[in-house]
């Protein structure tokens, strides 16, 4: 295509005209080189009006990166997100409710409404039986409140559901934060309802009601990029698209980078994708373009501890000396100011978003203009993001900061409230920090040369002692302390 040559593992998914099929791409093996190459295969050899294709995506930004790469082959099909394609399955009478309403009526309901129902007592209570401090606890709570919501709606749940949930409800102390959950998930109902607005899980649920209603679907062909992230939602709105209207689907994706379990999505639709398709087929990419042999076959290792995971193994051709570097260190600017000094392309990692105060100094970093810049040099390309906004780039070299053992170090030790296993309807992993594992596998493969793991000899992160433990010989230490 346009004078690039396609792998045979590659030209094995382009190829491939089974109706339903799941592309495992892992990182850097050329996942949307092989979507563009799947759409023009469509177009020029299958004569498939481009009309009738359609490719999606999770974000907006993902929609642009993927819609470009197909202009850049002058190939002209539409891209959208889920949420864009579900609003045009149905009516358009709504208008679509802000991020924040959500938190709002959270903090409207604990400020203000809980003295009128009484529920502040049962609040008292739940506080004093765990020995919490009520600010600090609602703080956080807000968190799980705003997560439980949503998670509720993108299994396509009713309020009678929640009701029953509640009722079954053996355990008093859950009993009590579901009570909390409750009300405020029927604040929030009413007030969408009031001002005749939906939310973005909403518009995925409205859109699987209505297809039983639709006539006619305009595409012949889908095509979802990044499946992983799926919700189950999701995943119902296209089963019953390709039933109802046969139409053919091409999935592609990696389980390994499934990070996103708080805003919905579910690493189950991924894993049992033949089950959920019937006569579907599964092809593997297995080389990776971006990363050293090293960096490759120990995050490969590191992930499949996880019996749960899919098995594949990613070759690489590329060898770098010392690709994986362990950084003992106590003061952690100046000490990245010494590694990246005759370097370039540097990307910062953390864990949290708060992560970014452990390097700003004002002596070697600082933020100018809503970026982190290095003091030393300008111009130097530098940017600090954290892994799950990093998903999807790659950088020469790679820092990864706070890879410390506590509870918001890395691994993230915030255990996932009891709560939401009432609501998961597929069984929860029984592997210890498992998404933290992924979001690790995540940092480390966004680099194309080296990675720098920053941590300190007192406390360092259970990750970072499993790497020394398993393969002390493959990697490289710094001792600034």
């Amino acid at each position: 295509m346009n004078n690039i040559t396609f792998d045979k593992y590659q030209s094995k998914a382009v190829y491939c005209d089974n109706n339903k099929y799941l592309v495992i791409a892992g990182a850097g093996s050329g996942k949307t080189l092989t979507i563009v190459g799947k759409v023009n295969y469509l177009i020029n050899n299958k004569n498939i009006n481009p009309k009738e294709i359609l490719c999606i995506s999770f974000t907006n930004e993902s929609v642009r990166s993927l819609k470009e790469a197909l202009i850049d082959k002058n190939i002209l099909v539409d891209v959208k997100t889920f949420h864009k394609l579900s609003l045009t399955l149905i009516d358009n009478n709504y208008r679509i409710s802000s991020s924040s309403l959500l938190n709002y009526v959270v903090d409207e309901y604990f400020y203000s409404y809980i003295y009128f129902d009484n529920c502040f007592k049962l609040l008292d209570y739940y506080i004093e039986k765990n020995r919490l401090y009520k600010d600090k606890f609602i703080m956080y709570f807000k968190n799980i409140i705003i997560m439980f919501i949503n998670s509720f709606k993108s299994y396509n749940y009713d309020i009678n559901f929640f009701l029953k949930i509640i009722f079954n409800c053996k355990d008093n102390l859950d009993k009590i934060l579901l009570i909390l959950i409750f009300k405020i998930y029927i604040l929030y109902q009413d007030e969408l309802k009031s001002q005749n607005l939906i939310d973005f899980n909403d518009i995925i649920n409205k859109a699987i009601d209505n297809i039983d209603n639709l006539k006619y679907f305009k595409y012949k062909y889908l095509i979802i990029d990044e499946y992983q992230d799926t919700s189950y939602s999701k995943y119902l709105l296209i089963k019953k698209i390709v039933n109802k209207f046969k139409v053919s689907l091409m999935a592609v994706g990696d389980d390994f980078q499934s990070i996103y379990s708080f805003t919905g999505c579910n690493i189950k639709m991924f894993l049992n994708f033949k089950k959920n398709f019937k006569n579907s087929k599964i092809i593997k990419l297995k080389n990776t373009y971006r990363n050293p042999k090293d960096i490759v076959d120990i995050s490969r290792k590191f992930i499949l501890k996880n019996k749960e995971q899919l098995k594949k193994k990613l070759l690489s051709r590329k060898y770098i000396k010392d690709s994986i570097v362990i950084v003992y260190s106590k003061n952690i600017p100046y000490d990245i100011s010494t590694i990246i000094e005759d370097k370039d392309d540097i990307l910062i990692l953390g864990r949290n978003n708060n992560d970014i105060n452990l390097i700003i100094d004002n002596k070697n970093f600082s933020i100018i203009d809503n970026k982190l810049k290095y003091l030393k040099n300008i111009s130097k390309k530098i940017q600090f993001l954290t892994i799950h906004a990093a998903k999807g780039l790659e950088s020469n070299l790679v820092i990864v900061i706070n890879m410390i053992d506590s509870t918001l170090g890395f691994p993230n030790k915030i255990e996932e409230y009891n709560l939401f296993n009432y609501i998961n309807p597929f069984k929860k992993s029984k592997f210890l920090y498992a998404e933290e594992r992924r979001i690790f596998y995540v940092a480390l493969t966004r680099a194309k040369n080296q990675i720098f793991l920053f941590t300190n000899k007192k406390n360092p992160s259970i990750f970072i002692n499993e790497l020394i433990k398993n393969y002390n010989w493959k990697i490289k230490k710094i001792d600034f302390e």
